[in-house]
């Protein structure tokens, strides 16, 4: 217990001694969102990383689709790496970087509003950035505290409300530089975690043969005289199994939190070092979860829950019970390093986006440019310091909110994510993307595309998820790429000297 307590002591002074700091490098809004647009390549590699991979995905996404898929599970990982990280850096890096530059836009609701000429769009999008962020926090909190309980003893109660107060402080206190700093200390402690983790737990199955072999011979659920599914290439069900790589996988390419990694990079040359950082991280870290996930099945069945159904969340935990208390002290620092570097994300994405495009909104000309008006310099400087005391005061209602929702949480994990995602990818993906490459979107579309994400989403969970949350998501993301693109031919084009304009940024 002494060697655990002093892990995390010390890692939680280091967190919040960078928040210290770097509280002088927040003080302007550009500083305090976007780290001053300088940041390096290694830094929003490690950045984009630790907001993808969270307590979500080692304790909720690990336990139950290892527990559904077995070995195959480790498709979702490797979905990650080269999906979710290796074609987003390629396809959206580049040019999220120049356009977002070229266009003043700090969040991803402001960047729908200026490229689509619609300020109505920036105010929804910000909405719906606000309130499906929510879910995906209370997932992040559940997951660690149920580490944490685990190793520890203390009530899940009580870690919840520590890492929402620590995570604030940081945040509050540097911004995003001390966000993005942060995540590269918590991403080499996750790299080095999960590589030390997946060699205890399979030493404790007498190897990586004596495992594979065991999980091999336990037979399907399903069809109970089949055996060998959870240790085959493609596992039991590869088409719900192909669901949750695209959900997880193609998701980060519309989350305001993912996306606005982007906005802060410093070049393009830093742009192509950060692809294959990112990618080697999500391998590693990504892979190796979903990879310890599948041998979920060799320590037992879950408890069930008073629905009825397995307790999934249980399962990584109960698989790490076994390990040395050196090792389940890396554990917890590894899922604490992996949920505060999210939440971090997450919070910092959400009082911006309140801040920036509800409360205080820019007026913008048909150039793009801020109009300032009569408002003289000492007055701007006000209204400057002004916007990061409200991004700072959200950032706690944010928490508050999602902390009240983490201490009853509706549903398991993975089903949080899924909502989550769902809605927000399924309204941002299509028209972001598009709108980076196409100049034929048009702002109906993108209102149909906010409509078809969100409407799918709340619908479903509404009729009580007929479809589940993650292959929901998954047509969410998917189906919004054929609404924007028919959308757009039927209706009014935007004014060809505005995406003119806008375009220039390429040259």
């Amino acid at each position: 217990m002494l060697i655990k307590v002093l892990l995390t002591l010390i890692f939680l002074a280091v967190t919040v001694g960078v928040g210290l700091f770097q509280r002088k490098t927040a003080k302007s809004v550009e500083g305090f969102v976007l780290g001053g647009r300088n940041v390096g390549p290694w830094l929003t590699a490690f950045a984009f990383g630790t907001s993808y991979f969270s307590a979500v995905v080692f304790v909720g996404y690990a336990g139950q689709f290892g527990w559904k898929y077995g070995l195959s599970s480790s498709w979702i990982g490797i979905g990650n790496a080269i999906i979710g990280s290796l074609l987003a850096w390629i396809f959206l890096g580049k040019r999220t970087k120049l356009m977002t530059q070229h266009i003043q836009s700090k969040t991803m609701p402001d960047f729908f509003g200026t490229r689509f000429s619609s300020q109505g769009l920036r105010v929804v999008a910000s909405i719906i950035a606000f309130v499906f962020l929510i879910p995906y926090t209370a997932g992040v909190y559940k997951g660690i505290s149920t580490l944490f309980e685990m190793g520890f003893g203390i009530s899940y109660e009580y870690c919840a409300v520590i890492m929402a107060l620590l995570t604030a402080v940081y945040v509050i206190l540097g911004g995003y530089k001390a966000t993005a700093i942060n995540d590269f200390i918590q991403g080499i402690i996750m790299l080095f975690g999960i590589v030390a983790v997946i060699f205890a737990v399979l030493e404790n199955k007498g190897g990586l043969i004596s495992a594979v072999e065991s999980l091999s011979v336990i037979p399907s659920d399903s069809n109970p005289e089949i055996n060998g599914g959870f240790a085959s290439i493609f596992g039991p069900d590869p088409w719900n199994l192909a669901g949750v790589v695209v959900l997880t996988s193609l998701g980060t390419w519309g989350l305001p939190q993912m996306v606005g990694k982007f906005y802060s990079i410093t070049d393009e040359a830093a742009i192509k070092r950060g692809t294959i950082i990112s990618t080697v991280f999500a391998f590693v870290v990504a892979g190796g979860c979903y990879f310890l996930g599948g041998f979920g099945r060799l320590f037992g069945t879950p408890a069930t829950l008073a629905n009825g159904k397995l307790d999934f969340d249980s399962i990584v935990p109960k698989m790490l019970e076994t390990l040395p208390d050196a090792l389940i002290g890396l554990v917890v620092l590894l899922v604490l390093s992996a949920s505060m570097s999210t939440l971090a994300s997450l919070v910092l994405t959400s009082s911006s986006t309140m801040t920036l495009d509800l409360i205080y909104r820019d007026k913008k000309s048909e150039e793009g440019e801020v109009k300032e008006g009569e408002i003289i310099a000492e007055q701007a400087e006000k209204v400057e310091r002004r916007k990061v005391v409200v991004m700072r005061t959200l950032i706690v209602f944010f928490i508050v909110i999602s902390l009240l929702i983490a201490l009853n949480p509706p549903t398991f994990i993975a089903q949080l994510m899924g909502i989550s995602w769902g809605a927000l990818a399924g309204a941002f993906l299509a028209p972001f993307m598009l709108g980076l490459y196409w100049k034929g979107v048009t702002t109906a579309s993108v209102w149909a595309c906010f409509a078809w994400g969100v409407g799918i989403t709340v619908l479903n969970m509404l009729l009580g998820n007929p479809i589940s949350p993650i292959n929901c998501g998954a047509i969410a993301m998917t189906g919004g790429f054929l609404v924007v693109f028919l959308v757009s031919l039927f209706t009014k084009k935007i004014q060809k000297e505005k995406v003119d304009s806008i375009w220039e940024c390429y040259d």
